[in-house]
């Protein structure tokens, strides 16, 4: 197994955190699309490490175009090597309308499309083939040579698209390379109702599991006291119930018999009462989602929960604590 960790978006500090990644022996480092450009960081990333693997957890698909973020992950491909790793999502309907000013419509398929557009702009790129591409929600079919980067033969990157519903989980088997599981996931959702769909998925574009790659930034709270923990758990409560109240999530709560609770953090979100939707979430549905330990067990409990379920594993590590711990549980976890 893989062990990632997540790069600083501050350009002033992301190639820094990124060579120490490096050296403390993770694979992989990710940034994610909240409040800074999640490519931006990457190209100093791309330029002062040699091994690390580094990649976008994830970058919002529909406020952007194929071509625009084709070119920004060929760029980054050919600066790494080939260490590049594109992470896409399709965030919700009221932020890709109301906060992007963009369209929103069958994300399932227009993700698909997505996907296929830029792997057409490559093909044109790096190995001459004419662009022709007509789909429903994008067309590309000019490219003149003008426009046309420098080919290399490192191949296009890696593409990873973020799903939680059965359908996105199966548009990624069919035309991606790894699929980034969400955090606000649990170990029965992942083994029940994502790998059953993604193996589907893969079964029916004839590919292979071998080739297709598992990500997830798993839950962790810890700390070295009892006041740090408790701290750390208060904070894990506060996202679970934002991400909770997220319609599209709920089939996660179904899966556990908690879907009424998601139209009530819904409702209480749209109300701005951030205080009592935390207490709505019971320690049951923590220790659920999220691995409360302190650092010398945490990657005991990791690799019990998800042993054999992942190919890259990551910690969604914002609740305080000691992430250095942390750092010491990185080979017994990839050893497992």
């Amino acid at each position: 197994m893989k062990i990632d960790a997540r790069i600083p978006v501050d350009l002033t500090t992301a190639a820094a955190g990124a060579r120490q990644l490096e050296s403390q022996g993770y694979d992989g480092g990710w940034t994610a699309d909240s409040g800074c450009d999640p490519f931006l960081p990457l190209g100093p990333v791309a330029l002062e490490t040699t091994r690390l693997q580094f990649g976008t957890a994830i970058a919002v698909a529909f406020a952007r175009n194929p071509m625009t973020t084709a070119m920004v992950a060929n760029d980054l491909q050919a600066a790494s090597g080939g260490r590049f790793l594109l992470g896409l999502g399709t965030q919700v309907r009221a932020h890709i309308e109301k906060r992007f000013s963009m369209p929103w419509s069958h994300p399932a398929d227009r993700m698909r499309e997505f996907v296929l557009a830029m792997r057409a702009i490559w093909a044109t790129w790096n190995e001459g083939a004419e662009l022709d591409f007509r789909g429903d929600f994008y067309q590309h079919t000019l490219m003149t040579p003008f426009f046309v980067p420098p080919p290399h033969e490192l191949g296009p990157p890696k593409v990873f698209l973020a799903a939680v519903g059965t359908r996105m989980t199966t548009v990624a088997a069919e035309v991606a390379d790894g699929l980034l599981v969400h955090p606000f996931t649990t170990e029965r959702y992942l083994r029940e109702v994502t790998l059953p769909a993604l193996e589907s998925g893969l079964a029916a574009g004839g590919r292979s599991r071998a080739d297709f790659e598992v990500s997830l930034a798993a839950m962790v709270v810890t700390g070295t006291d009892e006041d740090s923990i408790a701290k750390a758990t208060r904070a894990a409560c506060r996202q679970l119930a934002f991400y909770g109240s997220t319609p599209a999530y709920r089939p996660v709560l179904d899966l556990h018999g908690w879907g009424d609770l998601q139209p009530e953090l819904n409702r209480l979100s749209k109300a701005g009462d951030w205080r009592t939707m935390r207490g709505l979430i019971t320690d049951d549905i923590l220790h659920t989602f999220v691995v409360v330990a302190e650092p010398d067990e945490v990657a005991a409990r990791l690799v019990e929960r998800y042993g054999g379920a992942l190919d890259r594993l990551s910690f969604y590590f914002p609740f305080g604590g000691d992430a250095d711990q942390l750092t010491k549980a990185v080979d017994t976890i990839r050893s497992a």
